[in-house]
C-alpha cells in the first residue's frame, strides 16, 4: 500500500486548526458559562476551568477530514452523527439536559450510521476456523458496544489529560494493529482525530500555564468514546476487514476494564451504576498516594501494553487464548482496585462510618443536615449542584 500524502497534510491541517480553534474558544467559552467549577467533592481543580477543548478538536478533526475528502458513506454518517452528539454535549454542560435527551441522541446517531451504512457487528471473529456470527443480534449488540464505550471515556475523564491520553493509545493501536492493505480511508480519519488531540492535551496539561487550561468537556469525552468505537467496528467488519475482532478491546482495555469494574461494585452495593463517587481507577490511585502527573503517566503505560498484549496472545495461542486472556486481565484488575478501594476505607473512613463513631454506641448515626450536603461537606457521594456537573452520569 502506497502512502497518501493527503494524510499527512489532513492532521498538520486537523492540529493547526484544533490550536486556532481552542485560543479562539477560551474567552467565548468563559462569556458563555461554558466553564466547569470546583467543588469539595470529586471535582478538585484548582480554578473554574472553560470546558470547550471536545469543540476544538471537533473543528480541528472537521478540517482535517474535509481536506482529506476521501470518505465513504459510512465515514460521512460518522462524522454527521458525531456533530450530532457534540451539540447535545455542549447543551449539557451548558443547560444539564435530562438523561433521556442524551440517550435518544445517541441511538439516535447509531441509528442513522447503522440504517444509511449498513455497518454494524456482524461478526465476534474467527474462533478454530468456524465464523462467529451474530445475525439479527447484531444491531443491538452494537448499540450496546457504542452506548458503552462513549460512556466508558465519558467516565473516565477524571484526570488531565487521561481521556485524552487514552484517546491517543486506542488510536496508536488502530494503526499499529491494522492491516494496512488496500484503502487508506479508516486509517487517515484516526490519524486526524489523533493529530486534532494534540494542541487540546497541551493546553490540558497546563503547557500554557492557567490561562490555557481548557477540559474537554461532555461534548468532547462523548465524542472521542463514539469516534473510536466506530472507528472499531467500521475496521473489523465486513470481507475488507483491517483489524482483527478479537483484537478490538485491547485498543480500549482500560476505558473498558474500569468502566465494568466501577458499575459492579456501584450495582454490589445496591446503588445506580451511575451515581458519582471517587471510584475510577485515577480516583484510587491518588488516594493510595500517587500525584496526579505520576496516575497519568502508570494508566496510559498500562494502556499502552493492552493492544501489543492482545496481538502477541492472538498470534501465539489464538482467538480463543485472546478471548480468555481478556476475561483474566479484567478479573485482575477489578480485583487490584477492590484491594485498593479497601484500603482507602480503612485509611479514610466513610462520612456515613464517621458520624456512626460520632454517635457512639447504641445511638443512631447522624446524619449531615440537608444544607450541609448541598454545600459539599461530608458529601462526597451526593450529587453535586446543578452548575457542578459530574462528568460520572449517563450521558
Amino acid at each position: 500500500m502506497t502512502f497518501d500524502p493527503r494524510i499527512l497534510e489532513s492532521c498538520a491541517i486537523a492540529t493547526g486548526v484544533s490550536a486556532v480553534s481552542l485560543m479562539a474558544l477560551l474567552p467565548l467559552g468563559r462569556r458563555l458559562g461554558l466553564v466547569d467549577y470546583p467543588d469539595q467533592g470529586r471535582k478538585r481543580h484548582a480554578f473554574d476551568t472553560p470546558l470547550v477543548g471536545g469543540l476544538a478538536i471537533a473543528i480541528g478533526m472537521l478540517a482535517g477530514w474535509w481536506h482529506a475528502d476521501v470518505f465513504t458513506p459510512f465515514e460521512d454518517a460518522v462524522i454527521w452523527t458525531t456533530l450530532m452528539l457534540v451539540v447535545v454535549g455542549v447543551a449539557d454542560d451548558l443547560l444539564d439536559l435530562r438523561v433521556w435527551v442524551r440517550v435518544v441522541t445517541e441511538l439516535a446517531a447509531i441509528a442513522i450510521v447503522v440504517i444509511s451504512s449498513g455497518v454494524y457487528i456482524r461478526s465476534l471473529g474467527m474462533v478454530h476456523g468456524h465464523e462467529l456470527t451474530l445475525g439479527w443480534l447484531g444491531i443491538p449488540f452494537t448499540v450496546v458496544a457504542v452506548i458503552g464505550l462513549l460512556n466508558a471515556f465519558n467516565l473516565i475523564d477524571g484526570i488531565d489529560g487521561l481521556a485524552g491520553c487514552l484517546a491517543l493509545v486506542a488510536a496508536g493501536g488502530i494503526e499499529l494493529l491494522g492491516r494496512h492493505t488496500g484503502s487508506n480511508l479508516q486509517f487517515a480519519a484516526v490519524a486526524v482525530i489523533a493529530a486534532a488531540l494534540v494542541p487540546y492535551l497541551a493546553a490540558n496539561l497546563g503547557l500554557f500555564g492557567r490561562v490555557g487550561k481548557v477540559f474537554l468537556g461532555d461534548a468532547g469525552s462523548v465524542m472521542l468514546g463514539y469516534l473510536l468505537a466506530w472507528s472499531l467496528i467500521g475496521m473489523s467488519q465486513g470481507q475488507s476487514r483491517q483489524l482483527s475482532p478479537g483484537l478490538v478491546l485491547w485498543c480500549v482495555a482500560l476505558p473498558v476494564f474500569d468502566t465494568l469494574t466501577v458499575m459492579f461494585r456501584r450495582l454490589h452495593r445496591g446503588e445506580s451504576p451511575f451515581t458519582a463517587d471517587r471510584g475510577h481507577i485515577h480516583h484510587l490511585l491518588m488516594d493510595a498516594g500517587l500525584k496526579p502527573r505520576d496516575t497519568l503517566i502508570c494508566l496510559v503505560a498500562f494502556a499502552a501494553i493492552m493492544p501489543v498484549l492482545g496481538h502477541v496472545i492472538h498470534q501465539l495461542a489464538g482467538a480463543l487464548a485472546n478471548a480468555v486472556a481478556f476475561v483474566v486481565l479484567l478479573a485482575m484488575y477489578a480485583l487490584f482496585t477492590a484491594c485498593l478501594g479497601r484500603r482507602r476505607e480503612m485509611e479514610q473512613p466513610s462520612p456515613r462510618m464517621a458520624s456512626r463513631v460520632l454517635a457512639g454506641p447504641g445511638m443512631p448515626a447522624r446524619r449531615p443536615s440537608r444544607m450541609r450536603q448541598r454545600s459539599g461537606e461530608g458529601a462526597q457521594h451526593d450529587a453535586p449542584p446543578r452548575v457542578q456537573r459530574s462528568t460520572d452520569l449517563p450521558t
